[in-house]
Order: C-alpha cells, then structure tokens, then sequence
C-alpha cells in the first residue's frame, strides 16, 4: 500500500479555491472628444477587448464637463484573458502590490501611470500617454449566489476572500511582492 500524502485545504475542498472573477481596466480622461475616441483605441490595444465609454453624473462648470458626456472607457475581462492581463499589468509596476490597495472582501486595485510601461505595447505619438487603473476583483467558487437574480443570499463570512489570502494568492501564482 503506498503511503498517502496529506493534501492541503485547497487540495481537499475545491469550494476554498480562489479565483480570479474580473479585471476591469480604467482610463479616466475627464474631458470629452478626441482624447477619449485616443483613450479607447490604447485600451484596445492593451486589452484586445472593446471599451465601453463612461459618462459624466454631474455637470462641473469650472473643468468644462456636462452631465451625461463621455468621460473616460473601461473594460472588463474574464477568464484566461484575465490572467493573462495581470501578469503583464504586474510586470508593468514592477511585481509590487501594496497591502493598502487591498479591501477586505478580495478586491485590490493598483495604477500603471503610463501604458507605454506595459510589456509588448510600443509608444504612438498621434494617441499619446495614457495613465491607467486596474481593479481585481478575486472570489471563491459559490459567489454568484449573492449576485443571482433569483433567491440571492449573502455569502458567508468564512466564504469570504481575505486580505490575508489575497496576500497569499497574488505571491503565489504572480510572483507579486506585497509591501
């Protein structure tokens, strides 16, 4: 008989997982017009996805910007392309997370100040330099049952993703340094 090896509470529940649910990639311009039609085609670039456009909710006066008018793009990825962004967005700051970007529900945020910094992307001179928010959003497997439209419930507070073990995660499988 061989011996069995004692697996880790990873290994033995596969609801403990961790995963990487979204990436959703920011580029605020705060202007209307060509600047953003720019910040878009650099998010396609980066991403391979289509942008969205977000838009104003208010009116300010003093930076020129109605209620209503497009303001910024962003994408949302999933899946391998997720993870496949996040290695090239760490490299991008330098494998470095800070601990104060980290929440306590398992979401974490960093910027890249400028695209140009992220492997593969070459600088253009007619779009110019954009600066860019990356927000993650990790979750264990089950966690839909908050978001479902139908008989929702919260999730549990043991089900849910520490900063502890995002701290754990990020070292693990992106070789990230938290400071």
């Amino acid at each position: 008989m061989a011996q069995e090896v004692a697996k880790s509470p990873m290994e033995q529940n596969p609801m403990r997982e961790i995963l990487v649910e979204k990436v959703v990639v920011n580029i605020g311009v705060g202007e209307a017009g060509e600047r953003v039609k720019k910040a878009a085609t650099v998010l396609e670039r980066i991403t391979g996805a289509k942008p969205v456009y977000t838009t104003a909710h208010k009116s300010i006066r003093e930076f020129s910007v109605r209620k209503g008018e497009e303001i910024g793009c962003k994408v949302t990825l999933r899946g391998p392309k997720a993870e496949a962004f996040l290695r090239k967005a760490f490299e991008a700051v330098g494998n470095i997370l800070k601990r104060s970007s980290i929440d306590s529900m398992g979401n974490f945020s960093f910027g890249i100040t400028e695209h140009i910094f992220i492997p593969g992307i070459k600088y253009d001179p007619e779009l110019g330099i954009f600066g860019l928010d990356v927000c993650v959003r990790l979750v264990r497997r089950g966690a839909r049952v908050s978001l479902r439209k139908l008989r929702p419930h919260r999730v549990g507070r043991n089900h849910i993703v520490s900063p502890e073990e995002v701290v754990r995660y990020v070292t693990d499988k992106f070789g990230v340094r938290v400071i």
